[in-house]
């Protein structure tokens, strides 16, 4: 029995995110191979590694990448751009019946984490990987929340070396912190969220780290120990640097003691943090870029994953 052709796909945006993706499904996918690396700056040195590595290239952004002749076999798009960008770069994808990983706040299409709702959405034409912050931080939330009653807040903190964050990212701070607060509702479970990035600037580099609150009413410690630990090591298989820093910890509010929230109101139950770090794999970055190298390969994942459903429906 032969083995099913890989799938060509296309990335567009030749910085920091779309040259680590590229050299992820160079060498690690089985389902999908490169078709074309696509960006603005000639001079890009996304746009020469990819020319050097055999993998066709335009500087003329979306437009030029549909008039390519590989275009007609791409099968499916990562964007790597920017929110503004991706409305149009979506539209064309729309209009020539390509599917579409979104790696920008735009959030067209429904925020997807790998490990939590991946399988909800893999028919569905664009899907949006939320942030960085959302990548490393929404598995955590998600796991207090599935294991409690509800969770009436989460906050999560996201750091990041400054190194690792890109003009993309910067131009897009807003859009970053809201989108992934979002996320750490419609996902995670949160009734409400709250996010915020720190871009460090210390030398030498940090590496990511992110802490996340969760307010857990119904939640018993142990059964969030135990979905934490779980939930961890699911993420591991995708990211094998994510990992805790320390055990999760926990603090107790009753009646006696009750923890007053502004426009939320009093809170009784139990409040837990967790500690995470994530760690690259440096295909492409340093292993302290955690925080693009957990967006790449959520991306990667997750097309991996429409694509093999995609056989089996053909099939």
């Amino acid at each position: 029995m032969t083995e099913p052709r890989k799938v060509k796909c296309a990335i567009v945006g030749s910085g920091n995110i779309g040259t680590d993706l590229m050299i992820k499904i160079m060498r690690t996918s089985d389902i999908l191979e490169m078709g074309a690396m696509v960006g603005i700056d000639p001079q890009s040195d996304g746009l020469a590694r990819a020319q050097r590595m055999g993998v066709a290239t335009t500087s003329e952004g979306m437009d030029g990448l549909v008039k390519m002749p590989v275009w007609k076999e791409i099968g499916v798009v990562f964007d790597a751009t920017s929110a503004k960008a991706h409305i149009y770069n979506n539209e064309l994808c729309v209009r020539d019946g390509k599917r579409m990983i979104d790696l920008t706040p735009a959030a067209i299409g429904p925020y997807c984490v790998p490990v939590v709702n991946a399988d909800e959405h893999l028919d569905r034409q664009n899907v949006n990987m939320v942030t960085c912050g959302g990548q490393a931080t929404i598995p955590m939330v998600y796991a207090i929340s599935r294991v409690s009653k509800r969770v009436p807040y989460a906050e999560i903190v996201a750091s990041v070396s400054s190194k690792s964050a890109g003009p993309g990212t910067r131009a897009n701070i807003d859009e970053f912190t809201e989108t992934t607060a979002r996320g750490v509702e419609l996902i995670g479970g949160a009734q409400k969220g709250k996010a915020i990035i720190i871009l460090n600037p210390a030398e030498p580099p940090m590496i990511m780290r992110d802490t996340i609150y969760a307010l857990s009413v119904g939640g018993d410690e142990k059964d969030i120990e135990r979905s934490v630990d779980e939930m961890v090591a699911e993420v591991q298989k995708y990211v094998p640097g994510y990992r805790l820093k320390q055990k999760v910890q926990f603090e107790r509010f009753g009646s006696n003691r009750k923890l007053v929230i502004p426009e939320l109101g009093e809170f009784e139950g139990v409040k837990a943090t967790v500690f995470i770090e994530v760690e690259g794999a440096a295909h492409y970055l340093p292993a302290y870029a955690g925080n693009l190298d957990i967006m790449t390969s959520a991306g990667l994942k997750t097309a991996e994953r429409m694509m093999m459903r995609q056989r089996e429906v053909a099939a």
